[in-house]
């Protein structure tokens, strides 16, 4: 395509052009010239040559629509537009709008800078609706250019224009927020922004401790400040596309955001306002099925940040409306595919993660209406190239469908069973593992996770129907995307558990080459779910196979990884060692592997860490030292010899978690059960054990633990199970009843 000269008739046919056209938009953006005066073209359009050409305004309205086409769907020509510096032009030029530009300019400028911003967004992610591809090639300078548009200087451009007279202009702004804000980062920058008059006045009302917002109600900061602010006056506005964007855009800021979420669940009390959360609530009943959708997003990201989050008493009745809105929607065949998917999405982000929420939706129906919409596009028995003509709009239904399908199933071995017997979705979930829609095989792998962690399914079901082995030859895959062989990891570490029956066949299958290799990868989820999966491998096997494994993973890495700066390596690593250490034989293949000074110096430290995000580190080293303890005479005495062992077996007894006391008591109690293993009781009383011991037995009935998190024993009472009392009180007694420790 080439353009000879641009003006105002020139612009016109490019833009009737590429709209639609995939090919027209890359071969338009390998004409580097034109991209770069497209974009001068925003701030200095040339000068027209006669009437017919157009006014400058009408050149620069016309530039910014071509823009804007040329930001989707093609990432060569986004990478062209940002070369270019297309985001930079776009905020110099609507800094440099006067009063009495038109409604026409400022609407295609916020256009065309909110089309840049959603495309770059996409490609940063992470991913709003579904998985997209990853790779790409312009990714750090898209993260770059998402980054200029969260500079505070660039907010100050934009920003305002979301209470612009122009309803088309504030649309634009309410939805480049909707689509960028993805991060922490990016919701505090802009729920903290004010326009700079508001930002004096702030500065001027602060006396040092003092929060306006919190101390004045009049404060420019006030609820939630004053994007979300006027976001919520947007709500009340009858035009429902400015509806929905401000509840995107509210959505996207209130998300994983319990500062904002407190604020948008309380009355507006200077006005006599409802809150936010109501007026969001009552849009999930408009007609507009676009506003309920959004409705039902920005109420479930409020609700679930919110100050009654997991309260189901509570918010009972309005996820009560929201499911139902939902489920009618997911189940309405007169609505359009990508609709149905949105609904599908927002059901999943009402239920991850959250066991009580899953059950829920599943008591209302939401199952059922996702197995019909499955069981209506999949077919049971996949035929040659099925997926290739497939419309994206009908593959992204199916993944979220089966997205939403593995969230509810992952606490409930109920609503397991259905998904594989009363449904009997596993053959339809195995069809959708060779999709060639990354999302589709990405869900179908989750399904797989969350339904094998059902002893009966995962005994019977999912090695009759094939599909077990089937999740792991995906997991092998080497050219597989990162993120589907994460998720078919995930499944395989269940199949690893010791009353699979795919146990050995998946060793005899090449699984410890393949793991190591994954181990090796940069992704950490990746080498933390392989460590899971030799954690799994060695629990309750035989020694020899334990030597087997050891041979793939090999002694000198496990001690790198118990020593690795990350925690949850390390934690998976202990995990690994403690596995090895259930019973004689693995305590005796350990204390000949490794240096035992070495061993006995990394778990000790590790338990005395004063670190509060050690704790799950804490218990697995803790757990570890009491399964060696288990071992030979011989052994506990060399354990016994290390000098820090009672001073960080004291640090675990004083832990405000019962689960790391618990080990360490059985540890002490060992102790002072032998004489032969040499302490003397004032070795114990040295280093706080005894004291400890009295502490926990005296204030067991306590429920109350310090605020500071790792407790001291003399600042804090500790909650302790019934177990960590008798093993303290039967410790006691043999240090002050019975033996040779009983002397000093």
């Amino acid at each position: 395509m080439t353009i000879e000269s641009v003006n105002l008739t020139s612009l016109k046919q490019v833009k009737n052009t590429v709209i639609g056209n995939p090919s027209a938009k890359i071969t338009l953006a390998r004409d580097e010239r034109f991209v770069q005066t497209l974009v001068q073209c925003l701030n200095q359009p040339a000068p027209p040559s006669d009437r017919a050409s157009g006014s400058q305004d009408d050149i620069r309205i016309e530039a910014a629509h071509v823009l804007s086409s040329l930001s989707y769907g093609s990432e060569e020509a986004l990478d062209s537009l940002l070369n270019a510096r297309a985001v930079e032009a776009c905020l110099h030029a609507i800094s440099c709008l006067q009063p009495h530009d038109s409604n026409g300019l400022k609407s295609a400028f916020s256009r065309s800078l909110r089309s840049l911003a959603t495309a770059v967004a996409e490609v940063v992610g992470p991913s709003q609706w579904g998985l997209r591809p990853e790779g790409s090639s312009v990714r750090d300078a898209a993260r770059d250019a998402l980054e200029c548009l969260f500079h505070p200087n660039s907010l100050d451009v934009y920003l305002p224009m979301l209470v612009d007279s122009s309803p088309q202009t504030s649309i634009s702004v309410a939805q480049l927020l909707a689509s960028a804000v993805r991060t922490e980062e990016h919701r505090d920058a802009i729920t903290e922004w004010l326009p700079p008059v508001d930002r004096i006045k702030e500065s001027k009302g602060k006396r040092g401790w003092e929060k306006p917002a919190i101390v004045n109600s009049n404060a420019p900061g006030r609820q939630g400040g004053w994007v979300a602010r006027n976001l919520a006056a947007l709500l009340r506005s009858r035009d429902s596309k400015l509806q929905e964007a401000a509840l995107y855009a509210l959505s996207a800021l209130s998300k994983d955001n319990d500062k904002i979420a407190a604020l948008l669940v309380k009355p507006v009390s200077d006005r006599d306002l409802p809150s936010t959360l109501s007026s969001v609530l009552s849009l999930a009943k408009s007609r507009s099925t676009d506003v309920q959708l959004a409705a039902c997003l920005c109420a479930i990201h409020i609700i679930r940040a919110g100050p009654t989050n997991h309260c189901l008493t509570s918010d009972e009745l309005y996820i009560q409306n929201i499911v139902a809105v939902l489920n009618r929607i997911i189940s309405s065949t007169s609505e359009v595919l990508q609709t149905r998917s949105k609904a599908c999405f927002i059901l999943y982000n009402l239920i991850t993660d959250d066991p009580r929420l899953c059950q829920f939706a599943h008591e209302r129906g939401s199952l059922d209406q996702l197995a019909t919409v499955v069981k209506g596009i999949t077919p049971s028995e996949v035929p040659p190239e099925w997926d290739e003509d497939e419309p994206e709009s009908l593959s992204s239904l199916r993944e979220a469908a089966l997205t939403t399908i593995s969230a509810m199933s992952l606490f409930d071995d109920n609503i397991r069973r259905e998904v594989a017997d009363e449904f009997e979705l596993l053959p339809l979930i195995q069809s959708c593992m060779t999709h060639r829609h990354v999302g589709v095989r990405y869900a179908s792998c989750q399904c797989v996770r969350a339904i094998s962690r059902s002893v009966a399914v995962l005994r019977t079901s999912l090695v009759d129907s094939g599909l077990g082995l089937q999740v792991f030859e995906i997991f092998k895959k080497e050219e597989e995307d990162r993120r589907v062989t994460s998720a078919a990891l995930a499944a395989v570490c269940n199949l690893l558990n010791d009353f699979c029956p795919l146990r050995p066949i998946l060793m005899e299958k090449g699984l410890l080459p393949r793991l190591i290799q994954v181990l090796g990868a940069e992704d950490r989820t990746l080498r933390l779910s392989s460590l899971w999966a030799f954690k799994n491998l060695l629990l309750r096997t035989l020694l020899e196979t334990k030597k087997t494994i050891m041979g793939f993973l090999k002694w000198s890495e496990l001690t790198r990884l118990m020593a690795n700066s990350d925690h949850g390596i390390q934690e998976q690593a202990f995990n690994v060692l403690r596995n090895i250490a259930e019973d004689e034989p693995g305590i005796e293949l350990i204390f000949h592997e490794l240096d035992v000074e070495m061993l006995l110096q990394s778990l000790t430290a590790c338990m005395s860490s004063p670190d509060p995000t050690m704790e799950d580190v804490i218990l697995q080293a803790v757990c570890t030292l009491g399964n060696l303890f288990n071992g030979s005479e011989s052994h506990q005495r060399m354990i016994v010899s290390h000098p820090m062992l009672l001073k960080s077996l004291r640090s675990c007894l004083a832990h405000d978690k019962a689960e790391i006391r618990r080990p360490a008591a059985s540890c002490i109690l060992s102790i002072v059960r032998s004489s032969a293993l040499g302490p003397s009781r004032s070795d114990i009383v040295e280093a706080g054990i005894v004291s400890t011991l009295r502490h926990i037995c005296e204030w067991s009935g306590a429920v109350a633990v310090s605020p500071g998190g790792r407790s001291s024993t003399h600042h804090a009472v500790i909650e302790d199970d019934k177990e960590v009392v008798d093993l303290a009180r039967q410790a006691l007694q043999y240090l002050e009843h019975v033996g040779s420790l009983n002397t000093l």
